[in-house]
């Protein structure tokens, strides 16, 4: 009686195991990465930016996120998808040498000023700000972005963490934690405010001695940066030659990092330049006898030169064409650069960066020579040139397209209509498909800081 009872028990609860049983599913997907994709892009007219030229009816392939070959006839590689671009120019991605993709300051709440986005927002918000406006950057073309603090708690070091997890799409960043500066760093507290720098950190990290400078310079490397950016002059106490030979020197032992240097004044700028910084943001404290020790020396100039639709008066967009003329004239490394971090009703990040060729247009620097600035300077100055940004066999695939010939008519850059990054298409037809990048990751290795 008890066995029968039991085999009857047994039989039950396998028919009611059976019932609830799930059914059959498809096997998982893989992730989506550039891992075994293949493209052959044709292209209408292939641009040369470093050489000012180019050739017609040409093909590029790609496998696995890498150019392959190029040429008006090239290998196909096995299952290759086939881009057909022939009403296209297609050309190498732009770079945008000094951005904020953290930080947007508005009308509202902030009324254009900077300091209180800090305060009203998280450093987690700020994050998700940040890939937001990387895409937008993206989708206009820019595929390589210099982003120079201002990003509250490394917001820059988790957006290209999450980007170089292959989590997200988003240009390729050259980030630079923190900026570094003496006290205060471009804010002015209140004596109340500054205590235990409350108001200071984590927008500016504070260095005054020599072991603070070392500190810094090993903080920011510790958590992602892959630039040291400083405040030359940004107080009444700036940092001398030796100063910034020091963080030169510390920046270059950690993997060779190079110094980005905010400069206000002519003094700072000269200091600057005695001491071989690697780049000058900003054009306020340059004249024709610093532009001239530039060039002499090798110095980059990111001016961030910004048409007066957005900031000053016409008096200062005067100035500022004449400091380009100046530049170009001595023959001074200029960089493409914005210093974009507010947001323009209407305009997405990357509209806003691109209009900046009006200050260029104005200088009378030549199509181009603009479009070289834009992007093997960019490269150059990211110093990221040596492996990313021409279109070479082996190196990644980023590339974009654009209707017209902007060697002719820079303008043609205000409307990308192909953005292809790391072998993956990002936007075709003009339209943003970023699908291909999203996934629960790591594609790349989890070990990436």
């Amino acid at each position: 009686m008890f066995r029968r009872l039991l085999l009857t028990c047994c039989l039950c609860l396998a028919f009611e195991l059976r019932a609830q049983a799930p059914r059959q599913v498809a096997a998982p997907q893989p992730l989506p990465s550039s891992e075994g994709a293949a493209f052959v892009v044709k292209a209408g007219r292939l641009i040369d930016p470093e050489t000012g030229s180019s050739a017609v009816n040409q093909m590029i392939s790609v496998k696995d996120g890498r150019i392959i070959e190029i040429g008006p006839a090239v290998a196909i590689p096995q299952g290759a998808e086939t881009i057909d671009l022939s009403g296209y120019s297609v050309l190498p991605g732009l770079v945008d040498a000094h951005n904020h993709l953290a930080l947007t300051y508005k009308k509202v709440p902030e009324n254009d000023f900077y300091y209180f986005t800090y305060v009203q927002e998280s450093t987690a918000l700020r994050a998700i700000e940040a890939a937001s406006n990387g895409m937008q950057m993206l989708s206009a073309g820019f595929t390589v972005v210099r982003d120079l603090g201002n990003n509250g708690l490394y917001a820059d070091s988790a957006l290209r963490q999450a980007i170089e997890q292959g989590w997200i799409p988003g240009p390729t960043l050259i980030n630079s934690g923190i900026i570094i500066g003496g006290y205060g760093g471009q804010f002015t507290p209140t004596p109340e405010m500054a205590k235990d720098h409350n108001i200071l950190y984590p927008e500016y990290l504070t260095a005054d001695t020599r072991d603070e400078i070392i500190k810094a310079v090993r903080q920011n490397v510790l958590f992602g940066a892959k630039v040291i950016k400083i405040c030359v002059d940004c107080k009444p106490y700036p940092y001398s030659v030796d100063d910034m030979k020091l963080f030169i020197h510390e920046a270059a032992n950690a993997g060779g990092l190079k110094v980005a240097g905010h400069v206000q004044t002519p003094e700072g700028a000269r200091r600057a330049i005695e001491a071989g910084i690697w780049s000058i943001e900003h054009d306020d404290g340059l004249n024709d006898e610093l532009n001239k020790l530039m060039a002499q020396k090798g110095i980059w100039r990111a001016g961030t030169e910004t048409p007066t639709d957005y900031w000053g008066t016409p008096a200062d967009f005067e100035r500022t064409v004449a400091g380009m003329k100046s530049a170009w004239k001595y023959g001074v490394q200029m960089a493409f650069s914005t210093d974009a971090d507010y947001y323009v009703p209407g305009m997405s990040r990357g509209q806003l960066v691109i209009d900046f060729l009006k200050s260029w247009k104005a200088a009378g620097i030549p199509d181009k020579d603009i479009l070289k600035v834009m992007t093997i300077n960019g490269y150059k100055i990211c110093d990221i040139y040596g492996n990313r940004g021409p279109l070479k066999p082996g190196f990644p695939a980023d590339m974009i397209a654009v209707k017209g010939n902007p060697l002719q008519d820079i303008d043609a850059l205000r409307s990308v209509a192909f953005v292809m990054k790391d072998g993956l298409v990002f936007k075709r037809d003009g339209v943003m498909t970023p699908e291909r990048f999203l996934h629960g990751g790591p594609i790349n290795g989890w070990k990436i800081h």
